[in-house]
């Protein structure tokens, strides 16, 4: 647990002294100088909360005595040391006042409500301010000004810094000027008199020029009420109107900016007087700075004013002025772009000058550290998103095909000239892959708003790739350097592959809005050859880009149009087909070139690629021959455990690949896959003779990949069991395991029943009571799947880091699980089965039953598949939309359901319009023979339902390859009457808790933490379990429920008008059978990410024993997103004695 500023400020406080009694010379401006970050953290702190006190064992108001000692010290020390010294305390207390944030309720370490001395400080200061020369004054100055939130309320100190206006000496007045205005920041009525004395002080002809910048600096801090703003800013204006100094009215301009940056009712008005600067008739430097000024307030989002065309018109004509710097004509496009966003629907077409637009894209310096090229290209992109946006505004203006044509051309050929002198040179230049990259970023954004732009983008990157090709063969001709030309070549490399992560995107974001069709197909197919059949790029680069054709993403669409070399089943809606094989054929080619040229770290690369696109052949040889080339064991155990996971996901691809065109065993020594390999590794099948795998098992295939997804778990716990490392992989193939456990189990169970199976004939004598039986248990495995559905949940609303589309597939994931959750459940849904004493189990009810598993699958297909949920939602005789918020959710989540997913759409479409058959057949025949032919009915559509899940290829989220430390919290706790060491009470009382929850690995992006507290009789603790290592938060039973309820009391917290962090809240329950207490925690964090409070438990009906509290954590970031956090430390046990 971290020690916050109050715990160390004893510590501080003696470092402090004993630095300033040191006679080492410059030991005591080091110590000072030292306690300057100190000062700024321990100001950012809230006061320290009872719990603070007691988890640090601090007397109340302890720390209070400290900082009061430490600042009376550094005001002695400034009052007796030399200038040096005092320069040294004026630079401490600067630094902290520099870092508040301004104009939010100073609340800080020099508020007036925590400096206990006040007098005694200010004292010390003014004694050097009346001893003192010029220099010594002006520093007692700036730091009155540091302590401006209680200096303001001494009349003394007011007159002192009042009568230094017109001090002699320069460097007093423009201290006492600053001083001014930081009293003027935190007082309401010293303003006005500071007002009255600006302005004799500023028009007096006897005040030097930098008196008057300082002077003119003042006004940007008037911002403490609207009144008194608004009149200082029309003073400043006409103080600026009626100066000629080109220096002042600089000054004046950004501080009057500052100062309307603090009201929307000033902004219009500034911005329009800014504009009136922008005419050619005012100097460089004037014009210059109003851009700035200009930049700044558009910066802060203050966009809601009208700004008529004239203002764009002044714009425009900055833009190719060749008297203005490039980086200020930068600044004016900038400024340009952001004005056209929420100006363009009432802006007049004649407007927009868009040939200058396109003039400047194509003929910018390409050298530009801000590139004015990108700048003007950025704007055209936008007004083409806006024009498609409001329909027919630009119909005559922008949105025609060659203008459309242009622009992406223009873009290609800015990537071409970007990289011309690269590959030439053989130089590495950041800023400009970084341009190629927001260029390549303006090609997606143009498409994702134009589709029929597709394949113009994919022959322009072709006749890129074409190019580059051209500049290779003339360097090869013509240069004699090899260094340059190998050093040509890696950027060649590095540009193909920052194409090949636009192409991944691009087809994603395609397949997403269903716009990829056969010329899409044929064009990425043309790209890849290029790649692949030319000598330019290593084999690396051909290998990612051959897997590209192996994605669901570009392939499963060409199966709609063509069958030609594919099987596509038209009624289960699923894919089968040889086109993956074909090209995984191509990929493992090339995966065996990286790897002979012991080109190990591109060879993992391709390994968790081929992961990501389901390429489970390629991955499991690739990791499986890199597991001897490390030599680090955590390194080894890593590439072991993915070697392990890959070879599970290749058995279940190994079995689907069966009953195909071609032979297995030929197909596998055609890609000259070591069979020996296969067999040893991947387990073995049942064999339909010799050596023809065309009727495997699927049950022990199942069996064989939980087993190895198991083993690949086992190896992550048993290498890393210190700390928190791969805590996302470990769960996710915890979960994955549990999937394919829950569906061997039905396998299993159908198995035993033999009507299933099409080739068996049905038994008729198979007894109601073993009938019942594999019902019940069939139920009890749908609700496990209900519940890994959630964990599914859970796992994507834990990780705050997680990208889009790691988040999508996860969601798909939790989707999977809930359509054979439901499909398995489906004796719940047809009456009169026989499925009379269900399993005991949490929901006793087949009421709840039903509506959990109908809101578990209906919630989910709300979104992309309302006629389904609607279906759902009938068979339960639901009436209003499912309840969403069974479900947690994270930000990126929403439901959003990836393109890949739409194949377990169709499925659950399918598996519920059965379903719903079944009910109305039930409903309508009451004999109990033809109720038993349902149940078959119903039995072998789950069967059916299963075999089809099988054959969608099971997606792994990108994340799974990120190996930074997890984030989450952690959880301290002591008892609160408790002084020894331990959590230790007598039986009949509640327990007492000051608590410390940490953000760990978390960058601060909310204030507000909530936390629940559960402890129940069935909690208790071995002796041998206390001293565990190796907690696994997902382990934990309950974490699931945890997460629900922490959901529900943060949603009512967030929701309630009179939400106060102080209130916690308590409660009780019993689940099956076990009682249990509730503690929910509210916590305010201070900039390092921890908070204090406390809870009680009421424990009083516990018997003796010790007994661990389980916790869960969340936080509700900026935008309101729900995250819920990663417990990284177990909960803390206390004993009843």
């Amino acid at each position: 647990m971290e020690r916050n500023s109050a715990a160390c400020a004893m510590q501080w406080s003696i470092e402090l002294e004993k630095g300033l009694r040191s006679k080492k010379p410059g030991r005591s401006a080091e110590a000072i100088l030292q306690f300057g970050p100190r000062l700024q953290q321990w100001s950012r702190e809230p006061e320290p909360s009872s719990a603070a006190h007691h988890l640090f064992d601090l007397i109340p108001g302890e720390d209070r005595l400290f900082a009061n000692a430490i600042l009376l010290r550094l005001a002695d020390t400034f009052r007796l040391g030399d200038d040096h010294i005092r320069r040294c305390v004026v630079k401490v207390f600067l630094s902290e006042y520099r870092c508040r944030e301004k104009r939010k309720g100073y609340k800080g370490l020099l508020s007036k409500e925590r400096v206990e001395n006040q007098s005694e400080l200010l004292t010390r200061v003014k004694f050097v301010f009346d001893n003192g020369d010029g220099n010594s004054r002006a520093l007692a100055l700036v730091i009155f000004g540091c302590w401006a939130d209680f200096a303001k309320d001494s009349a003394h100190v007011r007159y002192l810094v009042l009568s230094s206006f017109v001090s002699s000496h320069a460097l007093e007045a423009k201290a006492a000027l600053f001083a001014a205005g930081c009293f003027c920041e935190v007082s309401d009525d010293f303003p006005c008199i500071v007002l009255e004395l600006l302005v004799n002080l500023m028009t007096s002809s006897e005040t030097s020029l930098p008196i008057k910048l300082a002077g003119a600096r003042v006004f940007s801090k008037m911002g403490y009420s609207y009144s008194i703003a608004n009149r200082a800013y029309k003073t400043g204006l006409k103080l600026l109107v009626d100066s000629l100094e080109e220096d002042y009215q600089i000054a004046l301009l950004v501080s009057l900016s500052k100062l309307a940056s603090t009201s929307t009712m000033l902004t219009s008005d500034q911005v329009e007087f800014l504009f009136s600067f922008l005419s050619q008739e005012n100097t460089i430097r004037v014009r210059t700075t109003t851009l700035r000024c200009l930049c700044f307030i558009f910066s802060k989002g203050l966009c809601h004013f009208s700004v008529g065309p004239n203002l764009v018109q002044a714009l425009f004509s900055t833009l190719d002025e060749p008297a203005l710097p490039s980086n200020i004509q930068c600044e004016a496009l900038w400024i340009l772009r952001k004005m056209l966003l929420y100006m363009l629907p009432s802006l007049p077409s004649n407007i927009l000058d868009l040939s200058k637009l396109l003039s400047i894209a194509e003929n910018a310096s390409p050298s530009l550290f801000m590139s004015k090229s990108l700048l003007a290209t950025r704007v055209l992109v936008d007004m083409s998103i806006k024009f498609k946006e409001h329909g027919d505004l630009g119909s005559g203006l922008f949105c025609s095909s060659p203008t459309l044509s242009q622009l992406i051309s223009l873009i290609i050929n800015r990537i071409t000239l970007l990289m011309k002198p690269l590959f030439d040179l053989g130089q590495a230049d950041v800023v400009a892959l970084k341009e190629v990259n927001n260029l390549l970023y303006l090609l997606l954004l143009m498409v994702g708003e134009h589709p029929e732009l597709i394949a113009l983008v994919l022959d322009q990157i072709s006749t890129f790739i074409r190019n580059i090709s051209n500049m290779h063969d003339i360097i090869t001709t013509t240069q004699a350097d090899i260094l340059r030309h190998e050093k040509g070549m890696a950027m060649r490399l590095k540009v193909a592959c920052k194409l090949h992560r636009f192409l991944l995107t691009f087809l994603e974001n395609l397949s997403e809005a269903g716009t990829i069709n056969m010329v899409v197909y044929d064009k990425v197919k043309l790209l890849v050859k290029q790649i692949c059949e030319g000598n330019l790029f290593d084999c690396y680069t051909q290998t990612i880009y051959s897997l590209l054709l192996h994605s669901r993403v570009i392939w499963h669409h060409k199966l709609d149009e063509s069958e030609d070399s594919c099987i596509f089943d038209r009624n289960s809606g699923m894919l089968l087909d040889n086109c993956s094989v074909g090209q995984e054929l191509v990929s493992f080619k090339f995966a065996k070139k990286v790897l002979a040229e012991n080109m190990n770290w591109s060879a993992y690369r391709v390994g968790s690629f081929s992961v990501c696109q389901g390429a489970w052949f390629v991955a499991t040889f690739i990791f499986q021959q890199l597991i001897t080339q490390v030599h680090s064991e955590s390194c080894s155990c890593w590439l072991k455990s993915l070697f392990q996971f890959a070879c599970s996901e290749a058995k279940l691809t190994l079995s689907l690949l069966t009953k195909r065109s071609s032979s297995l065993v030929d197909w596998l020594e055609t890609m000259e896959f070591p069979l020996t390999l296969l067999r040893k590794d991947l387990g073995e099948m049942d064999l339909d003779g010799a050596d023809n795998l065309n009727e495997p098992n699927y049950g022990k295939v199942l069996l064989g990949a939980y087993n190895s997804t198991c083993s690949s778990k086992e190896t992550l716990e048993t290498a890393f069991t210190v700390g928190q490392s791969f805590c996302f992989q470990k769960w996710f193939l915890f979960l994955r395991a549990k999937v394919l456990r829950a569906v061997v189990d039905v396998l299993d169970t159908l198995e035993t029943i033999p009507f299933v199976s099409e080739s068996s004939s049905i038994n008729e004598e198979v007894g109601k009571s073993f009938m019942v039986q594999c019902l019940q248990r069939i139920v009890q495995i749908s609700l496990r799947l209900k519940r890994i559905a959630e964990e599914f949940d859970l796992v994507g609303a834990s990780f705050i880091d997680i990208d889009n589309k790691s988040a999508k597939i996860i969601s798909g994931l939790a989707l999977s699980c809930s359509l054979v959750a439901f499909i398995t459940g489906f004796t719940l849904f047809v009456p009169n089965l026989p499925t009379a004493s269900i399993a005991r189990c949490p929901e006793s009810s087949e009421n709840i039953l039903r509506a959990y598993l109908v809101q578990n699958l209906a919630g989910r297909l709300w979104q992309t598949d309302r006629k389904t949920s609607e279906k759902l939602c009938q068979l339960i005789d639901l009436r209003e939309q499912p309840d969403k918020r069974f479900c947690l959710l994270s930000g990126n989540q929403v439901f959003n359901i990836s393109s890949e997913a739409r194949e377990v759409i169709v499925l659950c479409s399918h598996a519920v319009s059965r379903i719903a058959c079944l009910k109305i057949e039930a409903a309508r025949e009451q004999s109990e023979e033809n109720i038993t032919g349902i149940t078959k009915d119903g039995l072998k559509l789950t069967f059916e339902i299963l075999m089809k899940w099988m054959e969608i290829p099971f997606r792994t989220p990108k994340y799974f390859f990120r190996l930074r430390p997890s984030i989450g919290s952690e959880l301290f706790a002591e008892n609160v009457s408790e002084a020894t060491n331990g959590l230790h009470i007598s039986p009949g009382q509640h327990l007492s808790l000051s608590l410390c929850l940490q953000l760990k690995n978390l960058p601060l992006q909310s204030t507000k933490l909530y936390c629940m507290l559960r402890c129940g009789v069935s909690s208790i603790e071995r002796k041998e379990e206390q001293c565990r290592s190796g907690f696994q938060a997902w382990e934990t039973d309950e974490m699931v429920e945890m997460n629900k309820e922490l959901f529900r009391y943060v949603t009512e917290s967030e929701s309630s008008s009179d939400n106060t962090m102080n209130i916690n809240k308590r409660g009780c329950g019993s689940d099956d059978d076990r009682e249990f207490v509730n503690s929910f925690v509210c916590f305010k964090l201070n900039e390092r990410g921890i908070g204090f409070s406390g809870c009680s438990l009421d424990v009083s009906g516990f018997p003796t024993g010790s007994y661990r509290i389980k916790w869960h954590s969340c936080c509700v970031d900026n935008q309101s997103n729900y995250w819920s956090l990663l417990p990284l430390n177990a909960g803390p046990v206390f004993t009843i004695q």
